[in-house]
C-alpha cells in the first residue's frame, strides 16, 4: 500500500521500512520481535523511539499499592537449543542468555550476558542475581526499586519465600529433591537481605511492555553474537 511506513521496533534491526518484504526480513523467526504499519513517518518513528508505550510500565503495581518507583529493573534470560525432545537435557553447545535494564526517570542502564549449555530458568535467575548485585555495588538497594520479570519461577521463590524454606531444608525442594541452581540461588538469598524497599510484579512476556521487550532483544544478541 502506498504510503505505508513498516516500523520494527524490536527485531534483527530496528528502525523504519518501505516494504514489507525489508520488514519480514527483520522480524520473521525472531524471538520477541516488535512490528507494526503506519500510515504516517512520524507515527512510526514514535513507535520505534518507544514513545507509544509506558516506558515504566508497572504491570498495575502502582495503581494498586500506591508504591512509587525510583528505580525500575527489568530481568529475562532465555535459551535456543538444537532439536531437543521434550525431557531432553540441554546441549553442551546450546545457546543461552540474560539480560537486565535499570529505568531511572529519562536514564538506562542495560547489562547482558551469554554462555553454554545452560538452561532458560539458570539464565532467568541470572538476569535477576546479576541485576541485583549492580544494585547493590551502586549502592542502589535502599531506593524504591520495582522488578518487573516474565519468569514466574523466579518470581514465585521470591515472592512467596520458597526461597527460605529451600534453604531451611538444606535446599531441598517440597517432594525432597535438591534445589537446582543452588549456588545461583543461595546468592540471590543473601544479596535480597540488603534490600528493603522493594517490590515485584510479574508481565507477560513478548507482550506491549517497553522494559521487558528491550532485554529480551538483549539476550537474543547475545545468542547471535556467540
Amino acid at each position: 500500500m502506498a504510503g505505508k511506513f513498516y516500523a520494527v521496533a524490536s527485531g534483527r534491526k530496528t528502525g523504519i521500512f518501505k516494504t514489507w518484504a525489508e520488514c519480514q526480513a527483520q522480524v520473521k523467526g525472531f524471538s520477541g520481535a516488535r512490528y507494526k504499519s503506519f500510515q504516517t513517518l512520524e507515527e512510526a518513528q514514535r513507535f520505534v523511539d518507544g514513545k507509544s508505550e509506558q516506558k515504566l510500565k508497572t504491570s498495575g503495581a502502582e495503581a494498586s499499592t500506591g508504591f512509587k518507583p525510583e528505580i525500575v529493573i527489568y530481568t529475562d534470560g532465555g535459551s535456543r537449543n538444537h532439536g531437543n525432545r521434550l525431557g531432553q537435557h540441554v546441549k553442551s553447545n546450546d545457546k543461552a542468555a540474560w539480560a537486565f535494564l535499570a529505568v531511572k526517570g529519562e536514564r538506562e542502564v542495560a547489562k547482558s550476558g551469554s554462555e553454554y549449555g545452560a538452561t532458560n530458568n539458570r539464565m532467568e535467575i541470572m538476569a535477576f542475581r546479576n541485576a541485583l548485585m549492580w544494585l547493590d555495588y551502586y549502592r542502589l538497594n535502599d531506593k524504591r526499586l520495582l522488578f518487573v520479570l516474565d519468569s514466574k519461577y523466579v518470581l514465585d521463590a521470591v515472592t512467596k519465600r520458597w526461597l527460605f524454606s529451600w534453604a531451611k531444608k538444606g535446599w531441598k525442594t517440597a517432594s525432597g529433591e535438591p534445589v537446582k541452581n543452588r549456588e545461583l540461588w543461595e546468592e540471590v538469598l543473601e544479596l535480597l537481605k540488603k534490600f528493603k524497599n522493594a517490590k515485584y510484579v510479574w508481565t507477560k512476556g513478548h507482550a506491549d511492555n517497553y522494559g521487558n521487550n528491550k532485554v529480551d532483544r538483549l539476550l537474543n544478541e547475545e545468542m547471535d553474537r556467540m
